[in-house]
């Protein structure tokens, strides 16, 4: 079965948690916090597995996680890293963000692994916090939170020629010439469910990768016929064989053909239709010798717009080496590069999980509110408080890392005492 969509849910792995603890030795009573850190959680990464072709896996198996990183342990015991998750997917798989539909990774070209999420950090234990005013600290760094996202996965094929034309005009038979692909070939309507490739191999040149996208019809573009099952197929070629009836074996004009299948691509994407082409004239072999000669009408419609037109036969072979050995010189002059679609979504980029630790406690004996921690720490060291601006802005810090709603669950009123590292604040809201 060919699957060329997918989607998943990735999540990597979270931090494993600091550790709170403190020295319990003989002759040693109030020994020092020895707290361990914890473990970084997992990446989610992904790979590209030459041995895949289709995404067919992805149908099963729906939710990947790493692993998380474990938690710290006494006597500065650090917890273990938690294991990444690796995940195969054939070249040319896009990988991009569900909601937004914009891309993470082209697992393309030179990308051949990706480390799409990264785990969160393991936080770090109480030993670290220890101070000239603090030398018991009894908080502890949390593990950085994992992070998730769905992911919508495409897989468009890789391949240096794309054939495109209306279903019966004789793409699978023009593949089975020029290669060794054995696509099934019959006569009826969208008898190519699946892109073939085909490797071209010409005398005197190192040939190139053709791929038979399946038959368009009018409407492609908006998802009629499974249009865009197709369409997405012929991005990253460079160079697009449309294949026309020339004999309009089944009544339609060639022509006409040729300027619907180039609507279809520029609706989907309008730089398909910017992609250089060539023209294949099929079926010269049937083509009445009373009528007027289609190839004529073809190239005076067509190469006037520097699109050149090729009489061919697939059946007999009739035009063939011609037609190849011009796209072999075009492919020549494009270049080696293939289409890699630029990362629009950025994992990394979003906002940071604020996770330093600090703990709230009600004082029995002082009868005060008691804040601690490395953030409040650092927030006073830098915060002047004699100014109304630098007070509203520490106000504002307390009520935005949840401070005050801790306050306010322990029972705080008005006029009590709330003490931060020597300070003491009278509390009023």
């Amino acid at each position: 079965m060919f699957a060329d969509r997918a989607k998943i849910y990735v999540r990597s792995g979270k931090g494993g948690d600091g550790h709170v603890s403190f020295r319990r030795e003989k002759y040693v009573p109030n020994g020092g916090p020895d707290g361990g850190d914890g473990g970084r959680g997992g990446d989610v990464i992904f790979e590209v597995d030459e041995g895949l072709n289709t995404l067919v896996d992805f149908r099963h198996i729906r939710k990947y996680a790493a692993q998380d990183g474990q938690n710290g342990g006494k006597r500065n015991c650090r917890g273990k890293d938690g294991q990444d998750i690796v995940i195969k997917v054939p070249e040319g798989t896009v990988i991009k963000e569900a909601q937004s539909g914009k891309v993470i990774a082209d697992m393309s070209g030179e990308n051949k692994k990706t480390v799409l999420l990264k785990g969160g950090r393991g936080g770090n234990g109480n030993q670290h916090y220890a101070t000239s005013t603090m030398q018991a600290p009894k908080y502890a760094q949390p593990g950085q939170p994992a992070q998730e996202l769905e992911l919508f996965l495409e897989l468009k094929v890789i391949a240096d020629v794309g054939l495109v034309g209306f279903p019966n005009v004789g793409k699978s038979t023009f593949l089975s010439r020029v290669t060794n692909a054995r696509p099934k070939i019959a006569n009826y309507h969208f008898t190519t469910l699946n892109p073939n490739l085909g490797v071209v191999d010409l005398e005197g040149t190192k040939g190139f990768v053709i791929a038979d996208i399946p038959g368009l019809i009018e409407g492609a573009s908006q998802g009629i016929g499974l249009g865009h099952e197709f369409l997405r197929h012929v991005e990253r070629t460079k160079v697009i064989i449309h294949i026309v009836d020339a004999a309009g074996t089944e009544g339609r004009d060639p022509v006409d053909d040729i300027y619907a299948i180039h609507k279809e691509l520029e609706a989907y994407n309008s730089q398909l239709a910017q992609k250089p082409q060539v023209i294949a004239a099929n079926k010269m072999d049937v083509v009445n010798p009373g009528s007027a000669n289609p190839i004529e009408l073809i190239r005076s419609e067509f190469e006037p717009k520097g699109i050149s037109v090729f009489p061919v036969s697939a059946v007999t072979g009739e035009g063939i080496r011609e037609i190849l050995y011009h796209v072999n010189k075009m492919l020549e002059d494009i270049g080696e590069e293939i289409t890699v679609f630029e990362q629009e979504y950025f994992p990394e980029s979003q906002p940071e999980y604020l996770n330093e630790p600090y703990t709230v406690v009600y004082d029995e004996t002082e009868d005060e509110f008691v804040v601690e921690g490395p953030r409040i720490e650092k927030m006073l060291g830098y915060t002047n408080l004699e100014s109304e601006k630098g007070f509203t802005f520490f106000q504002k810090f307390l009520k935005d890392t949840g401070i005050l709603r801790e306050l306010e669950a322990l029972g705080i009123k008005k006029g009590d005492t709330v003490r931060m590292y020597g300070l003491s604040f009278e509390y009023y809201k």
